[in-house]
């Protein structure tokens, strides 16, 4: 089932960002894939997998991206179908529909009228009174490939709820966003620990919802805990060097500040300066492909991260005006709302050689360098993101980025070779 794919030579996708203004960055044309990739929700329904949920009374966690590509959402081809009886929809961040950028409290969906409860809220897996009218629990969500986008959270949550209620649980399985070949980033824990959650892999994973979801439900085992009855539903015609917009299948904005696949490769950067005073972007179109501050000097800062030669991203300066409206959606307040930032735009110029997770120390250390007085770390959320404190720690001490990065290599290494346990592509 398992088979290492090989690397191959991707055609260059040139990111561009408009240093002042806020349009949506276009991308050079990609050749269409021989053939689309076909979903875990698609398989779902065929001979193969239907029994699995045939007669069954069905919990479904799913949000906005939970749409087969004809455009019809799972909930209501589930809800419509006559073998099956969807009983309760199970919401992540967001909800169901996408629309909130908070916590989400429980209610009903706008559509079929079925119950939804809401697991990004004070509640985050499923109790047993929730599950009392379930047989079967589904997860179907587009993950994008970073440990911190909190959707693999409420899928390995939402495994454990089902490992503890001795329910089957169906994971459809989907694209990694950014590619599955790049793994990077500090691991916390220590070597030879089991890897039974999202908080022990690395910044960028480079696995799909399914192989995290068999990996984690296998190493619980180790743990002597619990494991849920597991059934991936794999895709077809996946491979794992295929970033999203090489799949065939459309784009849909999984969150409201992840607005194209622009986003989602500089995510796992910049998504790091949530644990600092300095803005990522958040309240303008073009969210996380900027680093910038009111009281910074875009030229001073994009000439200090260009010296760097970090591969496959060049920096240019940038001003922007967040806004609490970003593509219709109204977000959290973002940082100096209403206020001129300065400060530098991110360009991705080869995105194969860009490597996030290493770029997020460069960048941070950037900012200590030129703004020792200004930069203010947010401690509990930096160490959070990273899942460890080191490599704050080692920033605030002193220590190169260069250093940094290669003290995560033994831990990284571990990781990798746990990963490989578990690659279904």
């Amino acid at each position: 089932m398992k088979h290492l794919t090989s690397l191959l030579l991707l055609t260059c996708f040139v990111l561009g960002i408009s240093g002042c203004k806020s349009t949506k960055p276009v991308a050079t044309a990609l050749p269409a894939p021989a053939s689309s990739v076909v979903i875990g929700a698609e398989r779902l329904f065929t001979p193969d997998f239907l029994p699995l949920v045939k007669g069954k009374r069905v919990g479904l966690v799913t949000n906005h991206t939970g749409l087969l590509p004809d455009g019809r959402h799972l909930v209501d081809v589930l809800h419509q179908h006559p073998d099956v009886e969807l009983t309760v929809l199970f919401g992540p961040e967001h909800g169901i529909r996408g629309e909130e950028d908070n916590h989400v409290a429980d209610g009903k969906d706008s559509r079929t009228g079925l119950p939804v409860i809401s697991l990004y809220g004070k509640v985050r897996k499923p109790t047993a009174a929730m599950l009392e009218n379930v047989d079967v629990l589904v997860f179907d969500i587009q993950d994008i490939g970073a440990r911190f986008y909190t959707y693999i959270a409420t899928m390995n949550n939402v495994m454990e709820a089902a490992a503890e209620q001795g329910k089957p649980y169906l994971v459809l399985d989907r694209p990694n966003a950014i590619g599955g070949l790049y793994v990077d980033g500090p691991v916390a824990g220590k070597a030879g620990e089991p890897i039974s959650n999202q908080e022990q892999v690395p910044v960028t994973h480079g696995m799909t919802v399914g192989e995290l979801a068999l990996m984690f439900n296998a190493e619980r085992g180790t743990k002597n805990l619990s494991k849920a009855r597991l059934t991936v539903i794999p895709m077809q015609n996946y491979e794992r060097q295929q970033w999203y917009d090489q799949t065939g299948l459309p784009w849909i904005k999984p969150s409201p500040n992840m607005l194209t696949l622009t986003t989602a490769a500089v995510y796992p950067a910049t998504c790091l300066l949530e644990g600092t005073n300095i803005s990522e972007g958040r309240g303008t179109m073009q969210p996380f492909e900027y680093i910038a501050a009111p009281w910074i000097d875009g030229n001073k800062l994009a000439d200090q991260l260009n010296s760097y030669k970090l591969a496959g991203v060049s920096f240019k300066p940038a001003t922007f005006v967040p806004d609490s409206i970003v593509d219709g959606i109204k977000i959290y307040p973002p940082k100096f709302m209403g206020e001129q930032c300065h400060g530098a735009g991110i360009v991705i110029t080869d995105r194969n050689a860009f490597e996030s997770a290493k770029a997020g120390v460069f960048i941070l250390h950037a900012l200590k360098t030129l703004y020792p007085d200004k930069l203010e770390w947010k401690e509990g959320r930096m160490d959070r993101l990273w899942g460890t404190p080191k490599v704050r720690e080692q920033l605030q001490a002193g220590v190169s980025p260069h250093e940094i990065v290669k003290n995560w290599d033994s831990e990284l290494s571990y990781f990798k070779d746990t990963r490989s346990k578990y690659l279904l592509y």
